[in-house]
């Protein structure tokens, strides 16, 4: 058993993955930080000064508090404005994955040019009648 999970962590998709994901993780929080720290606080200049984290509806008549956290230790809320920002951070970090793949793929096309294309072989028959061809050829 230890063997199989050897050979099975020493593939190369396998490990491809596992550094898919540990990449992704630290990508995720330099997204989160640009969403959070750059551009919601821009946004939220824009409609009103306020922080977009903190909009969001009482659920229960008991909350009265100004901010989230305080809000959701008091009781129920709607946090539309997380939501928001987990939103954007989403779109945000798909559109930087698509202009990854995009790059990535323009790449391999141009590597794909690049490379001089070998004459393909001649069918059977036809190397055949050809050598056929040129013994007659000769006599």
């Amino acid at each position: 058993m230890l063997k199989e999970f050897q050979e099975f962590i020493s593939r190369g998709n396998v490990m491809d993955l596992a550094v898919a994901v540990i990449i992704g993780a630290a990508f995720s929080k330099i997204v989160d930080s640009l969403v959070g720290d750059i551009i919601m606080p821009i946004i939220g200049a824009i409609f009103g000064g306020l922080d977009f984290n903190n909009y969001f509806l009482p659920l229960s008549s008991a909350v009265n508090a100004t901010s989230l956290a305080e809000a959701k230790k008091q009781g129920a809320v709607f946090a539309y404005g997380s939501f928001i920002t987990v939103a954007l951070n989403f779109i945000i970090l798909a559109f930087i994955i698509f202009l990854m793949v995009k790059a990535v793929n323009n790449l391999r096309r141009r590597l794909q040019q690049e490379k001089p294309v070998a004459p393909a072989a001649p069918p059977a028959d036809i190397a055949l009648l050809t050598e056929i061809r040129d013994l007659l050829a000769r006599k």
